[in-house]
């Protein structure tokens, strides 16, 4: 298991192409991309991926109709995004619309994920971070 952290700023390109910054970047030459919460996107190394599926197919049950149809609009937002020769990605239109992303970007580790925002989201979004801070570390339960 590897843990991601950090922040680091980016800007997509005319072709909506990204990199992985070297601190998050492993081997593999593609990556799991999906919509996240708060208007953020989930990005999965390989192994990350498989991990999350098998969570997922433990924990929902077949017969619960309405965690089905969550699993089902979480898990169809995955699109499978290959590297080119100098490790560009090309965003998916459909996430790049969802994260609300047009040049300005953040790139963050969120554990066994990656996390990709529109800046002006990730900045809205942390706005009270330190002044939350105590409150929110006490949320993570250790």
């Amino acid at each position: 298991m590897f843990y991601l952290t950090g922040e680091y700023a980016h800007q997509m390109d005319t072709k909506n192409r990204i990199r992985i910054p070297n601190k998050l970047k492993g081997d593999e030459k593609g990556l799991y991309f999906s919509k996240g919460t708060n208007n953020c996107l989930f990005v999965y190394y390989e192994a990350g991926f498989k991990e999350l599926v098998q969570k997922l197919e433990e924990s929902v049950k077949i017969s619960d109709t309405n965690k089905q149809k969550s699993l089902r609009v979480f898990a169809k937002s995955f699109t499978y995004v290959e590297g080119d020769s100098q490790g560009r990605m090309i965003l998916p239109q459909k996430l790049k619309e969802y994260a609300k992303i047009d040049k300005d970007l953040v790139i963050c580790g969120a554990g066994a994920r990656i996390e990709i925002w529109a800046k002006e989201v990730y900045d809205k979004y942390f706005e009270q971070e330190d002044e939350d801070f105590d409150e929110l570390f006490g949320l993570l339960d250790i």
